[in-house]
């Protein structure tokens, strides 16, 4: 679980009078007195009297002292403890924390708040219980309205962590849904925060609400779709322009070169939304979002990920990322076929990138031969079956991909690909080798092409795959 930026370690004299006063919380060091002395001192933050608005004090209000700020950083960093967390939870903090987030108008404490909130929940038990509590609950999303960045990065990591327990997601999902303004805030951090951390936290948050349901990605395709000010309201829907698809765009270019784990969430959730019809026409019904996606995504596999000087094992890093840039490439490719930037020229790069990367997949599902390494490796089978699922995915959606353009080559694109390197006897070989024979036909077309092309090529080729010779010499005797 992701957890909060450890606070100032504490001094020498604090372990002692801790470890002194014999009042341990579980099996830790900490003192239960020193934390009821900080969770007092959190109630009479936000009692009546400490609370009244007015001119003189409201500035006040907005800074935290710094002696209370470095004791409230250290329950922070306890709560990571499973003992400290539960003790926390009997002594009803979660309760203090609403109070907190719901009067105070100090930007740290609420981050911190939420924060020991986050490290609590990452407990089931605890989870369940702050999950279960409909008012802390309502102030948690509140919270997403915020504009305070480590404020947002810290409600937005703990409704993650909420999210991904089974047992309260669905909880969460229901609230959600009856917070549509939760769409706007979350469309908005997107679009224009410039915070890789924030941002990567958002995008794994609704990666996860849209691979949890349907049925709400659909409603905030719906919800962001306005007219165009140059339609009249009486156009029909398709003439609707959808706000989803620029905000994760925005997102993703933004943590692109920082962090691949955020970049990996941003185009699984385009490939969540390429599952539905809406989603696709979100994606290409505008020909300017239909463009952006295209490009950045062309831009990434022909130019980013899995290079030719790239050693064959980086597949491994990026294999969960490219399966879902290719996957919506492939569905923007099936379904706008005819839009100016779907050049033909473009499919040459396309074809390099994808028998590139069904190469180093050949590569990295090879076992090893020594027997040393075998065994070590079959210590590791679960990890093993994992990595051979994730590149199997990459492979599928690779194949499929490569055979709709191999299904609309012409013959002066192959010449073309053959003098430019993109196609050559090793590539093609590759190629056959993955098409068949779920991609039979669309390889015996292929080879039709070839042999106008070049037919000492297409000669090897039949040469190389003895069932495709057969085929070509049954349909000649027919």
């Amino acid at each position: 679980m992701d957890r909060n930026p450890s606070p100032p370690p504490p001094s020498r004299d604090q372990d002692e009078e801790v470890v002194a006063g014999g009042d341990c919380i579980g099996s830790t060091v900490y003192s239960k007195h020193w934390l009821f002395g900080v969770l007092s001192g959190l109630i009479q933050i936000v009692s009546p009297e400490n609370t009244k608005s007015s001119s003189d004090d409201e500035e006040q209000q907005m800074e935290l002292d710094e002696e209370m700020e470095n004791e409230i950083c250290r329950v922070w960093d306890m709560s990571m403890d499973e003992d400290v967390a539960l003790f926390l939870q009997e002594f009803n903090a979660p309760d203090i924390f609403l109070g907190v987030l719901a009067k105070s108008k100090c930007p740290r404490l609420r981050e911190i708040c939420v924060g020991i909130l986050g490290n609590m929940a990452c407990f089931q038990e605890i989870c369940v219980s702050i999950s279960s509590d409909k008012n802390l609950g309502q102030v948690l999303l509140h919270c997403l309205y915020d504009s305070d960045p480590p404020t947002l990065l810290e409600t937005s990591r703990l409704l993650l962590t909420c999210i991904s327990q089974t047992e309260v997601a669905n909880v969460w999902v229901e609230r959600i849904r009856e917070h549509p303004a939760i769409y706007d805030s979350i469309c908005f951090i997107m679009s224009s925060s410039t915070n890789v951390d924030l941002l990567v936290k958002v995008g794994e948050v609704v990666d996860k609400l849209f691979d949890l349901d349907e049925k709400l990605m659909l409603e905030w395709i719906g919800n962001g779709a306005v007219q165009p000010l140059d339609q009249p309201q009486e156009e029909s829907e398709e003439q609707q322009v959808f706000r989803i698809v620029p905000c994760v765009l925005e997102a993703a270019k933004q943590v692109r070169s920082e962090n691949l784990e955020g970049l990996d969430a941003y185009m699984h959730i385009l490939q969540l939304l390429t599952t539905v019809d809406d989603g696709i026409q979100a994606i290409v019904q505008c020909s300017d979002t239909g463009k952006d996606t295209w490009n950045l995504l062309f831009d990434l596999v022909c130019h980013e990920f899995c290079q030719p000087d790239d050693p064959p094992i980086i597949l491994q890093e990026q294999k969960t990322v490219l399966a879902s840039i290719f996957s919506v490439l492939s569905a923007i490719y099936a379904s706008q076929s005819e839009q100016e930037y779907l050049k033909i020229e473009n499919d040459l790069p396309l074809i390099d990138s994808l028998i590139r990367v069904l190469q180093n997949v050949e590569q990295c599902q090879k076992k090893p031969e020594n027997s040393a390494e075998s065994n070590a490796e079959e210590t590791k089978k679960s990890d093993l079956t994992q990595d051979d699922f994730h590149l199997k995915i990459l492979k599928d959606i690779s194949c499929e991909f490569l055979s709709n353009i191999f299904q609309v080559l012409t013959k002066d694109i192959v010449a073309k690909g053959l003098k430019e390197g993109q196609l050559n006897k090793q590539k093609c070989c590759c190629a056959f080798h993955n098409l068949l024979p779920f991609y039979s036909p669309v390889v015996e077309d292929f080879l039709k092409i070839l042999h106008e092309v070049d037919k000492t090529l297409a000669r090897n080729l039949e040469e190389s795959f003895p069932s495709l010779k057969r085929r070509e010499e049954m349909t000649r005797g027919t």
